[in-house]
């Protein structure tokens, strides 16, 4: 062999082999990753959950400002409306006049005039098709980000469910509408516009403002211990127990399983009606809360999406998270605007 050739060879010999990994190291790695990755998701989920608190807590400071904004404009809080066979209507200004409930009252105080005002001034199909775009509007400030995209969602409504004097009367409803995720505060026991006949409210707008009428909605306010419900207007003066201590508004519970169907009995309707579960909540011992779940239904209850607890707005327009496991108690001393008895913010 030539001295070329054993050089050649040598120096070939003094190389490293090069190889790949192995499949255990392979393996290995992947594992490493995956628990890296595992590890990594609940911190990512929690940052997220806790993003999206903050942009449910913003939303009910904004609508408790519009409320609060409403009170200083006309001395009263918005009234809840007449009862679902209604939907809000401009021509009738505030108060207990008013058929819609708080949500269309408080759209001019929350940037939201142009909505309010669709239908005024208008009759007939006109009037229909401008109520049919204020029903086809979804609000971000009405949705919860941990519980649903803001979209249009099924309602259960038609033209001939609604008051034959309500925008309707002369035109179809939509199939999808806007929604809520954030009720009143109606009090410590349901109650309802069933003094008219039924939840559906007064037959007419003349049947709701007669006086006998005046009789009937001051039979419900001698009942009712919220600060907005069916026919409502209450002033701050008669928040006796204390803004800080009284719930304006609140989460509402719904069922995992209708979160997009529109099938909850408290969720079936829309966002501008008047008094009814889909925007009202009541507190108190009897009704439960908890966390949503599948296949759970308390369309009367507050509860959220949240794992640690619902929020609410006070009627001093501060916004607090609840626990689910509050003393029932005290939930229910702070959902009655008058009862005299004293809240231990220690049990909430």
């Amino acid at each position: 062999m030539s001295s070329v050739m054993r050089r050649c060879a040598l120096a070939r010999g003094n190389r490293p082999t090069r190889r790949g990994f192995t499949l255990v190291e392979l393996l290995v790695v992947i594992t490493i990753i995956g628990i890296l990755i595992s590890l990594l998701m609940p911190a990512v989920q929690s940052a997220r959950e806790a993003a999206r608190r903050t942009q449910c807590s913003n939303n009910l400071k904004q609508l408790s400002l519009g409320c609060l904004n409403h009170n200083t404009q006309f001395n009263f809080l918005p009234t809840d409306g007449w009862g679902w066979g209604w939907i809000g209507d401009p021509s009738h200004g505030a108060g207990w006049k008013q058929p819609g409930g708080w949500i269309f009252n408080i759209l001019p105080f929350i940037d939201q005039q142009n909505v309010y005002a669709l239908q005024m001034g208008l009759t007939g199909s006109a009037k229909a098709t401008a109520a049919s775009t204020m029903l086809s509007t979804p609000l971000a400030v009405l949705n919860c980000p941990s519980r649903r995209q803001l979209a249009l969602y099924p309602t259960w409504e038609t033209s001939s469910s609604l008051s034959s004097d309500s925008a309707f009367g002369a035109g179809a409803m939509p199939t999808t509408v806007a929604k809520t995720d954030y009720a009143c505060n109606g009090g410590d026991a349901f109650i309802d516009p069933s003094v008219f006949g039924g939840p559906q409210g007064p037959a007419t707008y003349a049947a709701g403002t007669s006086t006998a009428a005046q009789t009937n909605w001051q039979t419900i306010g001698n009942t009712a211990t919220g600060v907005m419900y069916a026919g409502s207007q209450i002033s701050m003066g008669l928040i006796t127990d204390g803004a800080s201590n009284t719930y304006l508004l609140g989460e509402k519970s719904l069922n995992v399983d209708a979160y997009l169907a529109g099938t909850d009995q408290g969720d079936n309707e829309n966002a501008y009606m008047g008094d009814n579960g889909d925007i009202c909540r009541w507190g108190g011992p009897n009704n439960s809360l908890a966390q949503d779940a599948p296949g759970v239904a308390t369309w009367q209850s507050y509860g959220s999406a949240h794992p640690s607890g619902f929020g609410v707005a006070l009627c001093d327009g501060s916004v607090r998270v609840i626990s689910f496991f509050i003393d029932m108690t005290t939930h229910g001393r702070l959902a009655n605007r008058k009862d005299g008895q004293p809240v231990d913010a220690s049990k909430f």
